[in-house]
């Protein structure tokens, strides 16, 4: 009998943990060949980004190197097209690999098409590359200027601290409909905004962009403010070659999955990550690295189950925390229920830079772990009544 194929699409944090979860797992097991797809040799840390965009110089981490031992094969190339009925992907439109059982991990990227302007004059943090070119551009800038973030979502929040710490010389405005920290408590979110005041960051909330130009950001209303650099980050959207394939997806482009992280339309096709529409109890999960690793290793499992004749089991999954990084030695960390909704308990100050640090480096070792012991990889918090689901066990 020819070998089960399983491939995986997109080596984020979600797609590593299928990918390293499910190769060590069926590793020295005949019949079972795992292959990874992603577009660069080269792990994405996506929570260090806002880092990389104001001249930090990170670690390079090699999917290929962390694949190694595992049996599984890394190939490197864009995914242009999947055919679900045929059961390939097409990769680089030149090469086409037949799968089995597919795991879809092609995460999110900023949305820069729903404000007329933002594709051509801003700046983005959807790659190690896009981070280096805003920060070389940062570099420019000289003794003044300045740098508009348009979004006032955690990424935004993140991204304006750390630029103003590093360039205190430069002006930094943060624009957005909401109030940052706006899903913390109180006294974390008064933390938060008092952090950004200290370090200069004029932040307006309330407002909405409506046009993204070479020297300014218009908003509703006429109103203009002037800006040498736009970064923007506000809103994501997923890539759309699961809904060209055929998948069933929600309103958003994501696939949309049953218990057990199945599409509901293409059982042999597990969606993980961003690219996923997962329901809990609470509701449908966001995107998040504390949740999307666990979707990658529960697929890994579900798979794994299959393969081996059995059924595979409920996916839940409950939030526990959320750290923003406010410069390299200040932080606010909001612990919360498994709904994502705030408890009273947060951290700030120092002690909560070093957790959110600890946080920021954690995936990569963990990877590491599970090449040797799968199981240490599928522990995480269930959440209880609020991820119970009528139905499911």
């Amino acid at each position: 009998m020819s070998a089960h194929r399983v491939v995986v699409l997109g080596a984020g944090y979600a797609g590593m943990a299928a990918a390293v979860q499910l190769a060590a797992r069926v590793k020295g097991r005949e019949g079972v060949r795992v292959t990874v797809v992603n577009a660069q040799e080269r792990f994405t840390e996506r929570l260090r980004l806002h880092m990389t965009a104001t001249g930090h110089q990170l670690a390079e981490l090699s999917i290929p190197e962390l694949l190694e031992g595992t049996g599984a094969e890394f190939v490197r190339g864009w995914v242009t097209a999947v055919d679900a009925g045929a059961r390939t992907v097409r990769v680089d439109d030149d090469r086409v690999l037949e799968y089995d059982t597919l795991v879809y991990g092609l995460g999110g990227v900023a949305d820069t098409a729903a404000v007329p302007g933002v594709e051509e004059h801003a700046y983005t943090l959807n790659s190690p590359q896009d981070a280096e070119v805003l920060a070389g551009r940062l570099g420019r800038l000289g003794g003044g200027g300045t740098v508009v973030v348009g979004g006032s979502g955690l990424t935004g929040v993140e991204s304006a601290a750390e630029i103003a710490e590093r360039y205190p010389e430069l002006r930094v405005v943060l624009l957005g409909r909401g109030e940052p920290g706006a899903d913390m408590n109180p006294k974390a979110r008064a933390y938060m905004r008092a952090a950004l005041q200290r370090l200069g960051v004029q932040v307006r909330s309330g407002v909405e962009v409506a046009k993204v130009l070479p020297d300014a950001v218009e908003l509703a209303g006429g109103e203009s403010v002037a800006a040498d650099v736009v970064l923007w980050t506000s809103g994501t959207r997923v890539s759309p070659l699961a809904a060209a394939a055929g998948l069933a997806v929600d309103e958003r482009g994501r696939v949309v999955t049953d218990t057990a992280l199945r599409s509901v339309s293409h059982p042999e096709v597990f969606a993980v990550g961003d690219a996923a529409a997962i329901r809990q109890g609470y509701g449908v999960m966001h995107g998040t690295c504390q949740g999307g690793m666990p979707t990658g290793v529960h697929a890994a499992l579900s798979i794994d189950r299959v393969l081996k004749g059995k059924q595979p089991k409920p996916f839940r999954f409950g939030y526990y925390h959320t750290p923003v990084s406010l410069g390299r030695n200040d932080a606010v960390v909001q612990f919360t229920h498994p709904d994502d909704s705030p408890r009273r308990a947060y951290l700030t100050g120092r002690f909560a830079a070093r957790y959110k640090e600890t946080v920021t480096a954690s995936p990569w070792p963990t990877y590491g772990r599970m090449k040797k012991m799968p199981a240490s990889g599928a522990f995480w918090p269930r959440g209880g009544r609020f991820t119970r689901i009528r139905g499911s066990r």
